[in-house]
């Protein structure tokens, strides 16, 4: 076994093993007055004689009102009190309207308590220049390709985040340069009166001066035209229609189902599915295809921070049926399957394992269908650089991590928005393990084991903002520094 393998064999035994529930711990943002929770009869109810939301300015107040799963005149076991309290300011901030919430709970007499909560409303719209290199970093922009500016892309993108206070998104893109990107959409979550049903929808249309058109041996991506020189100066060889609605539907607090339908016509450059290129890129040789997606995901959330998860569960179940037949084209049913489950270990320690399946019928798929590992967040840390296609693939991530330091700087600037910023950093080991299949396997990493792991610093802070630098190896006997960054807006 090489050095590798015991490496992650005993990466991954220790992180699995670590899975164990939390134990409860006090929050500073629940307090309760004037009432002891340890008492001999803590096992009694005591009623909410008021709940009061302030703080709000564009926000509905009937949006928070929403997340709380209790409301004046409900009563709450005392000994479940900061349990109930806790769990009701998780399920408010992760709306991701508000960058602080706080819960405090005042006695009345003996059997009362009022409660009130107290939000700070976060900056809602962004219109926000874009300056973006098309290449896969800056470092293969700036070195590869001289900085060149004929390879950007610039423009504007506007989000309002809470266009009526009710949550509902806006979207516009308004993107040119090197690719063109001219999109919206629109998000109402909570458009009927009972705040359980919603929508969306979207529209747009891209070009591209490139095109991944397969993938090589070495499981990257090819692009058509191949020289950098070319494509600065070609036409588009990528022009994709789309329009998009979904239906929404959440009765409770923690269960969701998305119905969705999509129509996406695509034009490639005749040159693409040539003989020499890839005539299976649509799974029959032709440059042009319009095709229906349509869809459902069963979604569950339970997390105490959508965003960076430290305890909770997050799973779904979604079925994708692509075209109206069933061989030959575009035509695919995908079934996707993933269950994240986040443990508190207690003293800043937290454990999690992140589980997806997939699998596409029938297994012969147009190039287009194949993708497998490497997009997105669908990928082994240690292997970013590379694209595994495939009809079915499994991915297993495990991550032990401990909070190593936690402090807030004053920010005197914006007092209305925020007075200070807090910083949290997390250390952290890591260890993954994926498979992506393939009926005529043509790449290096398909129908084989893959495995990686690693260490690495989380920081998380305002906004949800999140940078993870980790150092990863892989079974490639590679290793490197990978950055990654995600943010709440």
């Amino acid at each position: 076994m090489t050095d590798l393998k015991k490496i992650f064999c005993c990466s991954f035994i220790l992180l699995s093993s670590s899975l164990l529930h939390a134990q409860d711990k006090k929050n500073p943002n629940v307090i309760v007055t004037g009432l002891s929770l340890t008492a001999v009869d803590s096992s009694k109810k005591i009623f909410i004689t008021d709940l009061i939301v302030t703080g709000t300015k564009k926000t509905k107040p009937y949006i928070v009102y929403r997340e709380i799963q209790f409301k004046k005149g409900d009563s709450l076991m005392i000994s479940e009190l900061n349990k109930q309290l806790e769990q009701a300011r998780q399920q408010v901030y992760n709306t991701s309207l508000f960058h602080e919430v706080k819960f405090e709970a005042v006695a009345t007499g003996t059997s009362g308590i009022a409660i009130t909560v107290t939000v700070k409303e976060r900056w809602y719209w962004y219109p926000v220049p874009q300056f973006q290199w098309v290449d896969r970093n800056f470092n293969e922009w700036y070195k590869t390709y001289n900085a060149r500016f004929d390879r950007v892309n610039y423009g504007l993108k506007f989000v309002h985040y809470n266009l009526s206070g009710r949550k509902d998104q806006l979207r516009i893109y308004l993107i040119n340069g090197y690719s063109r990107n001219i999109s919206f959409s629109y998000t109402a979550p909570y458009s009927n009166k009972a705040l359980t049903e919603g929508f969306t929808v979207g529209a747009g249309f891209t070009q591209k001066r490139e095109v991944a058109y397969k993938n090589s041996y070495k499981d990257s991506l090819l692009f058509y035209p191949s020289d950098s020189a070319t494509k600065a100066k070609s036409d588009f060889v990528y022009k994709n229609w789309y329009a998009h609605a979904s239906y929404i539907i959440r009765r409770g607090l923690f269960k969701k189902h998305i119905f969705s339908a999509s129509y996406n016509y695509i034009k490639l450059a005749d040159s693409v599915i040539s003989e020499s290129n890839n005539p299976n890129y649509f799974g029959e040789p032709v440059s042009s295809r319009g095709y229906v997606d349509l869809s459902y995901v069963f979604q569950y959330s339970k997390l105490n921070n959508n965003a960076y998860p430290l305890q909770g569960t997050l799973g779904f179940i979604g079925v994708i049926k692509r075209g109206f037949g069933l061989t030959g084209g575009i035509n695919m049913l995908n079934i996707e399957g993933s269950l994240n489950k986040y443990y508190d270990l207690g003293k800043n320690w937290y454990s999690s394992i992140q589980l997806n399946g997939k699998i596409k019928l029938p297994f012969e798929q147009a190039y287009i269908n194949q993708r497998g590992l490497g997009y997105g967040e669908s990928y082994l840390r240690g292997l970013e650089y590379y694209v595994i296609d495939g009809v079915a693939t499994a991915l297993v991530k495990t991550t032990l991590k401990k909070k190593i330091l936690s402090f807030s700087v004053p920010f005197p600037f914006f007092p209305k928005l925020f007075t200070k910023i807090p910083f949290s950093f997390f250390a952290k080991t890591y260890a993954d393990a994926g498979y992506a299949y393939n009926k005529k396997p043509y790449t290096y990493l398909n129908n084989r084991l893959l495995y990686s792991g690693g260490f690495g610093i989380d920081i998380l802070t305002l906004y949800d903002i999140n940078l993870r630098f980790e150092y990863s190896f892989n079974q490639l006997k590679e290793n490197g520094l990978f950055l990654h960054n995600q943010s709440g807006f």
